[in-house]
């Protein structure tokens, strides 16, 4: 290991979706386009061809199974980290974190690579999710995240290393996108009018997202026109996405509230929303990309109050934050945004100077590549 380009490689479950996999392609692209070399290990997904088209090298192992057949990648990982000369190994999950931590630890310690782990949530507190403490370095997506560990696993303060996850302001920039990219995605949701206020709620389609909440404070403002959009996909197998339906019917919003499923164009969804909403109750955000993600478009965010959300949202400057679980009290947020267009432009226009000044893409990639040459480079 020596001062110049760096070999990382980053090791994660899959690539389908998700902040996770998100933030992978991020750092990946970062570290080709200045000079270094990028190797990615996962299970594979959608997102490998975006991977490679932006210059990493991505090798398919699944290494995300909890299986007892996974450990079999621990001796070809040691070889793999020999013979690529490796930097830097940086986990960012559980089971690919064991199968790596392990082939480190074996390895003598004037050849191995040097290792950062990510805490990406708050992982159930057990042996299993210790294994994200092992790294030499750990870095935390939030403040939240930083006292949990802390708290959780006294860790002392000087391994534990707070990079705030950040968003592509290129990319979600409203200037950039253009009126034929949010005219094609208002026609393939069957949005006929852009007159009429509209309530995005993006994110998977989890219970711990909060769209029962999101559907009840709905309920409380059917009074005053919108239109509501729950972006995600959509497994019709699932028996909360059946909950949904039904209460769906129940609260009398099926005319009101769309499920438009998966979408490749979240600047443009965005840009179509009025106001973006996160409801995540029963499990805090670790960050909350989403809320970031509007905000740098310049929307207003109505986001549950614990988590990353307290850190990414200023309650009356960028947005609401309300009581987690408290649909009275989203209900009454929303109405106070649709009921005052003007707070929501002042807002807005709030939001993305707040984002481009602390949740860029570009400041969460420097003070990676920073710790990397810290250790690498001391």
């Amino acid at each position: 290991m020596v001062a110049g380009p760096l070999t990382v490689v980053q090791m994660l479950p899959g690539l389908e979706a998700g902040g996770v996999e998100r933030g992978t392609l991020e750092l990946g692209k970062y570290l080709v386009q200045h000079g270094h070399r990028s190797l990615v290990i996962s299970g594979g997904g959608r997102l490998v061809s975006q991977l490679e088209s932006e210059g990493s090298e991505h090798f398919l192992w699944d290494v995300g199974k909890k299986n007892p057949l996974t450990l079999r990648y621990i001796p070809m990982l040691q070889k793999f980290l020999i013979q690529k000369k490796v930097d830097i190994l940086h986990l960012r999950s559980r089971v690919p974190a064991w199968v790596g931590y392990l082939a480190w630890k074996n390895l003598a310690e004037n050849i191995r690579p040097r290792l950062v782990t990510t805490f990406h949530g708050f992982y159930s507190v057990n042996k299993y999710s210790a294994v994200m403490i092992k790294g030499e370095r750990i870095i935390a997506i939030s403040k939240e995240i930083q006292q949990h560990i802390q708290n959780v696993y006294k860790v002392p303060d000087e391994k534990i290393v707070l990079i705030h996850r950040g968003v592509d302001t290129d990319l979600f920039n409203p200037a950039k996108v253009s009126a034929d990219r949010v005219q094609t995605l208002q026609a393939a949701w069957g949005i006929r009018s852009q007159k009429i206020p509209l309530i995005m709620l993006p994110g998977r389609i989890t219970s711990w997202k909060g769209h029962d909440i999101f559907f009840r404070s709905l309920a409380a403002i059917k009074d005053l026109k919108w239109l509501a959009v729950c972006v995600g996909e959509l497994d019709t197998t699932s028996a909360y996405v059946k909950h949904l339906l039904t209460m769906r019917r129940e609260l009398q919003l099926e005319k009101r509230v769309l499920f438009a499923g998966h979408c490749d164009d979240m600047p443009a969804a965005y840009k179509l929303a009025d106001i973006v909403v996160s409801a995540s109750s029963s499990q805090a955000e670790a960050f909350g990309r989403i809320a970031v993600e509007a905000q740098a478009m310049g929307r207003p965010v109505v986001a549950t109050a614990h988590g990353g959300s307290i850190e990414t949202v200023l309650d009356g400057k960028t947005g609401w934050l309300v009581s987690p679980g408290n649909e009275a009290e989203m209900g009454r947020a929303l109405r106070v945004a649709l009921t005052a267009p003007s707070i929501m432009e002042v807002y807005g226009s709030n939001a993305a100077c707040w984002v481009r000044e602390n949740f860029t893409l570009n400041r969460m990639c420097e003070q990676t590549l920073t710790l990397y040459h810290s250790l690498v480079d001391p």
